[in-house]
């Protein structure tokens, strides 16, 4: 087995909406993907004040690829226009496909709004491949206790798609994508296998790390060279967010809440959208 080289380190850069802290690591000027994945959202960590205004996430539309957002800390409610209503609490992940078209929202529960509190999310964007971009939306909230959990060398892998020795993530991608956290105690090591030809997305979130052998601090996301293995060691108490996937060789066109393959998808979207054909 052969070690996945670290090409090169992407920071995140600072790009605050309202009172929202936000941190966006892909895309930047330097790197427009990482395979599959196609955009990294860090929101916080901060503490809002009682009686705030809560998240900015009003309804708004996707087509062509899937959101998955991991609450680290607070609460976030979503509602789209498929009938998928959940408020889901810290630790918790939501996987939606937008897939033919949805309209949703994310926004604070009113008991957020009242209470105030810490929070800290992170929104990814994955692509689907073009025969799903158009596949039916579905959505899936899950709670920190249905989220299968691995604890060994100090660490804590919270499987939440794919498949790690004997057991199974919470959701069923579409696509095959495997996807965890991990919480990190300083010392603590795990190594990944079997990324011949896989995306990795190595984003870390908390703390400091050595990924095989290269420094990588907070607000980093790792781009790789090709290789079968990752080793990650946690230099201070950490946490990270770890995927990959099978790659798209597909062109991408992104415009606003649209990734399609074709300009003209892109238009057709928007008309789709303007006509109410979002639901």
């Amino acid at each position: 087995m052969t070690t996945k080289p670290v090409l090169d380190l992407h920071p995140a850069t600072r790009d605050d909406i309202a009172d929202l802290v936000t941190r966006r690591p892909v895309p930047s000027r330097r790197l427009n993907n990482i395979g599959a994945f196609l955009f990294l959202n860090h929101h916080g960590p901060q503490t809002y004040a009682p009686g705030n205004r809560g998240l900015p996430f009003g309804p708004h539309p996707h087509r062509g690829f899937e959101t998955v957002t991991f609450i680290l800390e607070g609460d976030l409610a979503h509602r789209d226009s498929g009938g998928h209503e959940s408020v889901i609490h810290a630790g918790g992940v939501q996987w939606m496909t937008a897939g033919s078209g949805l309209v949703h929202e994310e926004v604070s529960p009113e008991a957020f709004k009242r209470a105030g509190g810490p929070m800290e999310i992170l929104q990814l964007w994955v692509n689907l491949p073009s025969h799903l971009k158009m596949t039916a939306p579905r959505y899936t909230g899950v709670q920190i206790s249905q989220i299968p959990t691995i604890e060994a060398e100090g660490v804590t892998l919270n499987l939440i798609s794919g498949e790690w020795r004997d057991l199974k993530g919470a959701i069923t991608s579409l696509t095959g994508v495997f996807m965890t956290t991990l919480d990190m105690k300083t010392g603590g090591r795990i190594v990944f296998d079997g990324l011949t030809g896989r995306d990795v997305f190595c984003y870390v979130v908390r703390g400091d790390v050595a990924v095989n052998g290269t420094d990588v601090s907070h607000f980093n996301l790792v781009e790789f060279g090709e290789g079968d293995l990752v080793d990650i060691e946690a230099v201070k108490d950490s946490v990270l967010l770890f995927g990959h996937a099978a790659p798209i060789n597909e062109p991408i066109v992104a415009h606003g809440p649209f990734v399609m393959n074709t300009v003209q998808e892109i238009h057709q979207a928007y008309a789709d959208y303007q006509a109410g054909k979002f639901g």
